[in-house]
């Protein structure tokens, strides 16, 4: 049983990563920090969990109980946390903000995404895991990339649901501004740039072309619905040949026949992949839960990767039928 804690447990993809791990069958949480929280249930700040779970958020940090430690914390807060406290040697840490994602042998941090680096996370021991408008858009273009067609510029249009905003209000994020809304922030400049290009760049060295990012605030709670186009002079079934083989061994994502709803993957630990050729350009559409594929349910896959589990255990999530 792979023993498990949580620090920073009050946001939206703690309260996931929570659901997942108490129906883990490999799994056992040890303890959820949250020094705001200490002392309260688990189901005070989570309410969906009543009748899952009957623990308690803790101000506690017993490393030497487990084997995983997850960080739900602030962008800023792991490096901080890390840097204060002496954690053991062969404790397996999984990060979920963005403190390491830009790999470095100062930090020692694998960069998480499976469909990219899963044989460096099997014999890894610090995980960085993915943003999760970079785990839509890097498995739209992984496929091309490796086959070393990523010669032009890329245009992207990512739409996410208000759950990306993380759990406390914001003056985007509250429902009367956000309900019959739409609006773009960040254009060209989005922080998942820079992971996104070093993934590409892993695959493709000479890959330099622009990434034209433009990312949108939706009017749902949650999912990542992106659009990308970009020339490649290539025919579609060849094009779909490469992506069917790149993925053949992956559990997660899949290439479709037709043109995903959002509400395909919602739930699920999925992303489905469509593409479409107008003439020159290749249009490739990426659907995932950003709760889940883009952020939890990846975390525990990458947890599985780590302890030789199978990369599914605990992920047989299913969507709404509506």
């Amino acid at each position: 049983m792979i023993k498990a804690g949580i620090i920073g447990g009050a946001g939206y993809t703690a309260g996931e990563l929570i659901r997942l791990l108490i129906n883990h069958p490999d799994a056992e949480i040890i303890f959820v920090n949250s020094s705001s929280n200490a002392g309260n249930k688990i189901t005070d700040i989570h309410t969906g969990l009543y009748g899952e779970t009957d623990l308690y958020f803790t101000d506690k940090t017993p490393f030497e109980e487990i084997d995983v430690l997850f960080f739900c914390t602030a962008h800023g807060d792991t490096r901080k946390f890390i840097e204060s406290h002496t954690l053991p040697p062969d404790l397996k840490l999984i990060d979920l903000s963005m403190d390491y994602r830009i790999e470095s042998p100062e930090h020692g941090f694998i960069y998480g995404l499976p469909e990219l680096n899963r044989k460096r996370i099997v014999r890894g021991n610090r995980i960085a895991n993915p943003g999760c408008f970079a785990t839509a858009i890097q498995l739209a273009l992984l496929p091309l990339a490796k086959n070393l067609l990523l010669n032009n510029e890329i245009q992207v249009t990512a739409i996410t649901g208000s759950t990306g905003a993380g759990q406390k209000p914001t003056s985007t994020s509250h429902f009367s501004w956000r309900n019959d809304n739409i609006s773009i922030y960040k254009p060209f400049t989005h922080q998942h740039l820079a992971e996104i290009k070093q993934s590409l760049g892993q695959l493709q060295t000479s890959f330099s072309s622009a990434i034209n990012f433009i990312p949108v605030r939706g009017n749902f709670s949650r999912g990542i619905f992106s659009t990308l186009y970009l020339n490649c002079p290539v025919e579609l079934n060849v094009i779909r040949e490469l992506y069917e083989n790149y993925y053949d061994d992956h559990n997660f994502t899949f290439v479709t026949d037709k043109a995903p709803d959002l509400k395909q993957v919602v739930n699920t630990n999925k992303c489905l992949l469509y593409l479409e050729k107008h003439e020159d350009k290749l249009l490739i559409v990426s659907v995932i839960d950003n709760l889940l594929k883009g952020a939890s349910g990846q975390a525990v896959h990458n947890m599985n990767l780590l302890f030789g589990l199978h990369e599914k255990t605990g992920l047989h999530l299913k969507p709404s039928a509506f």
